[in-house]
Formats: C-alpha cells, sequence, structure tokens
C-alpha cells in the first residue's frame, strides 16, 4: 500500500482539507498514540535533520511540548 501523503501548504482553517486529508490526520494521529505506551517513545520520522522553533512570545508550556514532540520524531 503507498505512504499516503498531504501536499505541503499553509494550513489556516480545517476548511482547507478535504475529508481524506482529514482522515488521513487522524489515521496518523491514531497510529502515533502507540508510540506514547513504549518503552522507548522514537520513530525515526526525522532522523538526520535539523528541526527549528522559533518563538516570538514566551510561552514555557507550547516550546516544552514542541520540544518534547520532536525528540520523539
Amino acid at each position: 500500500m503507498p505512504v499516503k501523503t498531504i501536499q505541503a501548504r499553509h494550513l489556516l482553517s480545517i476548511n482547507d482539507l478535504s475529508i481524506d486529508e482529514i482522515m488521513l490526520i487522524l489515521e496518523t494521529a491514531e497510529a502515533m498514540k502507540e508510540i506514547g505506551s513504549r518503552a522507548i517513545k522514537k520513530v525515526p520520522t526525522l532522523r538526520g535533520k535539523t528541526i527549528v522553533n522559533l518563538f516570538f512570545e514566551p510561552s514555557t508550556r507550547t516550546r516544552t511540548s514542541f520540544e518534547i514532540a520532536e525528540k520523539r520524531l
């Protein structure tokens, strides 16, 4: 089965997504949910890539949640 993807673009509203894209996001979230119960919570999705976050407002909770997600990928 080929891997389904969503075309890279700015997402400003759920109205910008097709039903198929919404279903793909929900199916991917369900698959990623299983990772939380593993002893090692990492997937090789971004291995060899560099991730940079720029926050223009101080938000420890948001920054921390993004950092945790990045480390898992």
